[in-house]
């Protein structure tokens, strides 16, 4: 009995332990839960899934744009220093898009090449004076005049030829007792371009010419005029140039590492801006064989037909090429869409996951522009995953998250906006004082500042017309910014600078062109997005010596977000106009 009673207890004991166990743990639990909840619940920040700098500790409507807070991310767990994190909402806003880099031919393998219209040289002559005298009179009034073979030109009095006249005469009547001073007389004459019929004349009518006749040995238009009426002139001495413009000369600015790329017959097809629609074929006809040393460039010339009288001297062309087959036809390319410049650096952002929105900012090594893609020398391989489409966008977000960038290449927190112009202490001056000097730029010369000022100025006011909805001075400065742009002189550029300002200045010339052809607002604004983002490019690479506002409204291109460039702090949005004029902010200062 006393056996079974101390087995009873133990038994109860052991039912009590267990009971209290259930109880207690499962009220801890709940508790640890539930403080676990409160924890999370406590530390969750909101933040405006268009600007990802606003912070808040609570829900509520983020104070930029009005739209509704989301819950941020809790971490960034298992990223490196350089990388950084988009969501899927984030991407799909943007448009941001990717492509898989790869070898293979280049679609359209075509070289794009930026020249000028001249005369054709071998085309070309001096009209001379063959003897000394006054200019008693001169036919040709003035410069661009066209001259026909045969065609007097002027009238020269020549004291000289006045004496050999006089000594024909007297040599004719002894010409039977002395036929060598009689031929060395004629001869004479003929030196200085008397013709056989002239020379008989002198002879038979025994009269003496005061004035003789100056006859074009050529047909063409003058392009210069090197003498007046009633100069003197020396024997020799031109008179004027002439050219013959049937056949002009197209030359195109090849740069050393796009040599080999290019050889004598090649095809080519030139356009121009005055004949937008039209391409004129004709073919490589000289490279120059001395590289120079100042452009590091060389001369390709085109040899272009002419006798419609389309090109004039001085005009600007660009010619398609195709390119040279050569042992190494495969080559690595991408998209010119996907690389950013600052600098002498050339940037791209990489998905380092395939299957995770995870980014990181990559330098690369560029070759030949070839078409629409460029050679990538250094810093990609096949099978990496580059943006293609939202470049800038995504290089905005890098720049908020404090990574590297194109303008921060050691990464770092970047002020923007009100927070870095407003309550700042010196600190934080310094600290943005530091990022600013990190900001690379090509060197330029200030006249090539000064003219792309101007089509910066024509931006501003094209800007300026959207605000106001006036779609037809919108067309009306769209056309000045065209002519403006094409007046810029790319030889001021050299190397670096002069490729970018190509592409740069291509795209610009597409979008303005674009605005300049339609009168719907909506769609000059779609086409103005293009416009400014090639113009924040331009003048971030190479400066207009004035203070940049660069400024972004998330809700612009259907809530796809768009920037534009404007002269002052104040947000004057030209893509809504008066429905959402303020709606938007300060991005970057480009100093």
């Amino acid at each position: 009995m006393k056996n079974n009673k101390i087995v009873i207890y133990i038994g109860l004991v052991t039912i009590g332990l267990l009971l209290g166990w259930l109880l207690f743990s499962g009220s801890s639990n709940e508790q640890t839960g539930h403080n676990h909840d409160e924890l999370a619940e406590t530390n969750q920040m909101w933040t405006c899934s268009m600007h990802p700098q606003i912070m808040q500790p609570e829900p509520g409507d983020c104070p930029i744009c009005g739209m509704d807070l989301i819950p941020a991310e809790s971490g960034s767990d298992g990223l490196l220093a350089d990388q950084f994190k988009l969501t899927e909402n984030a991407m799909a806003l943007a448009n941001i898009q990717t492509t898989v880099v790869g070898k293979g031919n280049v679609d359209g393998n075509t070289l794009k090449l930026s020249g000028k219209i001249a005369e054709n040289e071998e085309a070309n002559a001096v009209q001379v004076s063959y003897f000394s005298g006054r200019i008693e009179r001169l036919n040709v009034s003035f410069t661009g005049e066209e001259v026909r073979k045969g065609q007097l030109l002027a009238t020269i009095y020549s004291p000289e030829l006045y004496a050999a006249q006089q000594e024909l005469i007297t040599a004719s009547s002894l010409k039977e007792s002395q036929p060598e001073l009689y031929k060395a007389v004629r001869n004479k004459l003929k030196l200085w371009k008397l013709s056989v019929s002239q020379i008989n004349q002198i002879e038979e009518t025994q009269k003496v010419k005061e004035n003789f006749p100056v006859y074009a040995t050529v047909s063409g238009t003058v392009t210069e005029k090197l003498v007046e009426q009633g100069d003197y002139i020396k024997q020799g001495q031109p008179l004027l140039k002439i050219a013959n413009l049937n056949t002009v000369w197209a030359n195109f600015d090849v740069y050393e590492n796009q040599i080999d790329l290019f050889k004598k017959g090649q095809e080519v097809l030139v356009t121009t801006n005055a004949y937008a629609n039209k391409e004129f074929k004709g073919k490589v006809d000289f490279i120059e064989p001395i590289l120079n040393t100042k452009t590091r460039t060389v001369t390709l010339r085109v040899v272009l037909n002419n006798k419609n009288d389309v090109f004039k001297p001085g005009m600007f062309v660009t010619a398609n090429i195709e390119r040279v087959s050569s042992s190494n036809d495969a080559v690595l390319t991408i998209p010119a869409s996907a690389v950013l410049w600052t600098g002498k650096r050339s940037v791209v952002y990489l998905k380092t996951n395939p299957d995770q929105t995870i980014f990181e900012m990559r330098e690369v090594v560029l070759g030949n522009q070839i078409g629409n893609e460029y050679e990538v020398l250094e810093g990609l391989f096949i099978g990496n995953e580059i943006v293609t489409n939202g470049t800038f966008t995504v290089d905005a977000a890098a720049q908020l998250q404090g990574k590297k960038s194109m303008m921060n290449k050691n990464g770092g927190k970047v002020m923007t906006g009100h927070e870095g112009h407003l309550g700042m202490d010196n600190k934080a001056l310094k600290e943005e004082n530091d990022h600013t000097n990190m900001n690379e730029r090509l060197e330029v010369s200030e006249k090539f500042q000064e003219q792309l000022k101007v089509v910066y100025n024509d931006y501003i006011n094209l800007k300026d017309a959207l605000v106001n909805e006036d779609s037809k001075t919108v067309m009306t400065i769209s056309n000045s910014l065209l002519d403006n742009i094409s007046k810029v002189y790319m030889k001021l550029l050299k190397d670096e600078a002069h490729t970018h300002w190509v592409s740069l200045e291509k795209e610009v010339k597409i979008a303005a062109t674009s605005i300049s052809k339609t009168s719907d607002i909506k769609e000059q604004r779609v086409h103005f997005k293009d416009l400014s983002s090639q113009l924040i490019n331009a003048v971030q690479l190479f400066g207009i010596n004035e203070k940049v506002y660069v400024k972004f409204c998330p809700m612009a291109e259907n809530n796809n977000g768009a920037y534009w460039l404007s002269k002052e702090e104040k947000v004057i949005n030209p893509y809504f106009g008066s429905t959402m004029l303020t709606c938007g902010e300060v991005k970057q200062v480009i100093e």
